[in-house]
């Protein structure tokens, strides 16, 4: 594997990681072309379940049978309904039952567990008519799924992951489809080791997800439908169509919408309308965190689908935080301390990081694979400079592999565009902490 070298990204305890050279020109996208590639992106798919994590039978293996398996969610602003409904059948040793939970989003809820006494046909025709009972749709025409007053909604949850969550770290030997073989050790310095394995960690992932109140137990990792995040786009869409028309009259039942589509977690307390533009915007930007999630963890399981047909007559395999590396199709370089590059950010910091106690603690130079090409003819001009841009350490890993990109909605405070700043206190608002600290590129 070759070093790890170029670009810059500089990692501070309040105010962090920091990317030095040019990334690629920016993509302009529109909201509609998002809303396409999202949908586009799941056509195709077929789903594989597991049974609900509160269907607990004692013994022997339990699996869902077929695709009978659905998640529900209804969100009514003005009777403060905000809640969920699991449907599915499971097999276990040969007997079929119908299993349901419901409740609150954000709770637990109650759950029913049901042998189907006439085993499959019976089963079968229960979970139909549960469905239609609670949604007013066919199950046979799911596919064409439309939403009814009232009643709850059908949510497009993506594929589980058959072999579960891989670990970020590996043993000097581990056991691959029952032989046991070596893993490589890893060719990264410590410093990038921690790096990768924190932009690859599912608990991080998670914990940006709760932070935008999102209910990670309705929209797992790993479960994140891109389908379903195109809906959101499209009713945030509406909204602000709506507001820009001054149409507000519609906005708490568009509300209810996007919470059914979109499961938040609001405790006990009334979902909150959306009304302004500047919430609109928000959950624009979290929907674009949540897409790039998304990008992450499609990384890691397309990963898998290759070591999956390499397994034959394994006796090395790589070390996963080196595999998750070229996933990001960039070298990064560790910066030495005492490096004049290094020193140049470092007094950058001190000039311009207002009333934060910020201390840089790592550097890495970015080169994403490909775009010193793009740069190539704005190689003799000399109007550069270095600039701050904080972000969610839950986008770096896409950011890394896709570039900067122009935010499909006009958010921000003078329309689209990728925004930066010349002091890092003003890019140190929209970075929160996550390992040792926070996230910063300086692009040039």
């Amino acid at each position: 594997m070759p070093p790890k070298r170029k670009g810059a990204a500089a990692k501070g305890a309040a105010g962090g990681k920091k990317k030095k050279g040019a990334t690629s020109a920016p993509t302009k996208v529109t909201l509609q072309d998002k809303v396409a590639a999202l949908k586009k992106a799941d056509q195709g798919k077929t789903r594989k379940s597991k049974p609900d994590s509160y269907c607990a039978i004692s013994s022997g293996e339990t699996t869902v049978y077929e695709d009978y398996d659905c998640m529900l969610n209804q969100t009514n602003i003005g009777h403060n309904n905000n809640k969920f409904y699991v449907i599915q059948i499971v097999v276990n040793n040969g007997d079929f039952y119908n299993f349901t939970r419901w409740g609150r989003v954000g709770e637990p809820g109650t759950w029913s567990l049901q042998k189907a006494l006439g085993a499959e046909l019976t089963a079968v025709a229960v979970f139909k008519k549960k469905f239609k009972d609670k949604t007013k749709n066919d199950w046979e025409k799911r596919a064409n799924f439309v939403p009814c007053p009232g009643k709850y909604t059908l949510l497009e949850m993506d594929e589980d992951d058959e072999d579960g969550e891989e670990e970020a770290d590996a043993k000097p030997t581990d056991v691959v489809d029952g032989m046991k073989v070596k893993v490589a050790a890893s060719s990264l310095d410590k410093e990038t080791q921690s790096l990768v394995r924190l932009l690859f960690d599912n608990d991080m992932f998670s914990d940006a997800m709760k932070n935008m109140d999102i209910d990670t137990k309705k929209m797992p990792l790993g479960k994140l439908s891109k389908s379903q995040i195109a809906k959101g786009f499209e009713v945030l869409e509406e909204m602000e169509a709506a507001m820009k028309k001054k149409k507000t009259s519609g906005l708490m039942e568009l509300s209810s919408q996007f919470y059914t589509i979109i499961p938040h977690n609001f405790g006990r307390q009334r979902p909150p309308v959306i009304s302004t533009l500047e919430t609109v915007r928000h959950k624009l930007d979290m929907l674009t965190v949540l897409g790039d999630i998304e990008l992450a963890l499609s990384m890691q399981k397309d990963k898998g689908k290759k070591s999956a047909k390499t397994k034959l007559e394994v006796k090395e395999v790589p070390n996963p935080l080196d595999v998750n590396y070229d996933l990001l199709l960039c070298d990064l370089e560790l910066l030495d301390a005492t490096s004049q590059e290094f020193k140049i950010l470092e007094n950058y910091v001190k000039a311009t990081k207002g009333g934060y106690n910020i201390k840089i603690l790592d550097v890495w130079k970015v080169n994403r694979h490909g775009e010193d090409k793009a740069f190539a003819e704005y190689k003799t001009k000399g109007n550069r400079k270095l600039l701050w841009h904080g972000t969610n350490v839950a986008v770096v890993a896409a950011i890394l592999k896709s570039g900067l990109r122009i935010m499909p909605h006009s958010g921000g405070r003078v329309g689209k565009g990728i925004y930066f700043a010349s002091e890092n206190s003003k890019s140190a608002g929209y970075v929160r902490r996550a390992g040792r600290g926070h996230w910063h590129y300086v692009p040039q």
